[in-house]
């Protein structure tokens, strides 16, 4: 018997989905990078994998993965290795398609935080901080943000903007100057999320296999829009399963 799929097993599987082959996705580690690793080698051959320390279009290595964005095994028979800045100015320039990105937490505007929680001067958690996380969400073509789907994630609104989703909604984005990109995207491990057109508001669009939109709701402290009809995702395939499991077998990533 195989065994069950793990929650960072589901959130690659479900992200991989979301690329499509010929786009350059600015990754990190984690999630995003095994999400994007498995698209290159199922569905997305031609996609280019852009790393934040200065690489571009890596092949990881099986059993050999990267723990940092900095370190010689993310470059690991790569096409180029620029500096850090020249993958930003890639980004400004409007050469990155698609960027991955997670946070702590995430509101109804697909706004990020990965600062503070609580007040940013006296805070109850001190959070990493941005990192290239506010460039990748401003920066890109468009954003997937990959999480865990839990009331602590999902917030009214988030304590602190690191990286802006549609801020206040509506066209707040635009005329705060962020004039591309936004929000496409967000995968969690109960459903995927779009954003209402003219409002921006986050909208459930399809839930995994044995999830409702009862528990959706129920764990998302905002009122939620719902699309009609909400579909229902393919389970992840033992294709999927085994191309990321021989990527990992350590499971370092997958949990």
């Amino acid at each position: 018997m195989s065994a069950p799929v793990s929650a960072n097993e589901l959130l690659a599987v479900m992200g991989a989905r979301e690329l499509s082959d010929g786009q350059t996705v600015f990754t990190g580690v984690g999630a995003p990078m095994m999400a994007t690793a498995l698209a290159l080698r199922r569905h997305a051959p031609g996609l280019t994998m852009v790393v934040e320390g200065g690489i571009v279009g890596p092949e990881w290595k099986p059993g050999w993965l990267p723990i940092s964005t900095n370190e010689m095994r993310a470059a690991y028979r790569a096409q180029m290795l620029p500096a850090i800045t020249d993958i930003f100015l890639m980004a400004q320039r409007g050469f990155l398609d698609v960027g991955f990105i997670g946070g702590a937490q995430i509101d109804r505007y697909g706004n990020l935080n990965t600062s503070a929680i609580g007040t940013y001067a006296r805070p109850t958690v001190r959070l990493p901080g941005s990192g290239g996380a506010n460039d990748i969400i401003s920066l890109c073509g468009e954003a997937i943000i990959l999480t865990a789907h839990e009331p602590r994630r999902f917030v009214e609104a988030v304590d602190f903007i690191t990286s802006p989703g549609y801020l206040t909604g509506g066209d707040a984005r635009r005329k705060s100057g962020l004039l591309w990109g936004g929000v496409s995207r967000v995968v969690t491990t109960l459903g995927l999320f779009g954003f209402e057109p003219v409002s921006r508001r986050m909208r459930l669009v399809a839930v995994h296999a044995g999830v409702t939109v009862e528990e959706v709701r129920a764990q998302t402290p905002f009122e939620l829009l719902v699309a009609d009809p909400v579909e229902t995702t393919p389970p992840p395939t033992a294709d999927e399963l085994a191309v990321l499991r021989a990527l990992d077998p350590g499971r370092q990533f997958l949990g």
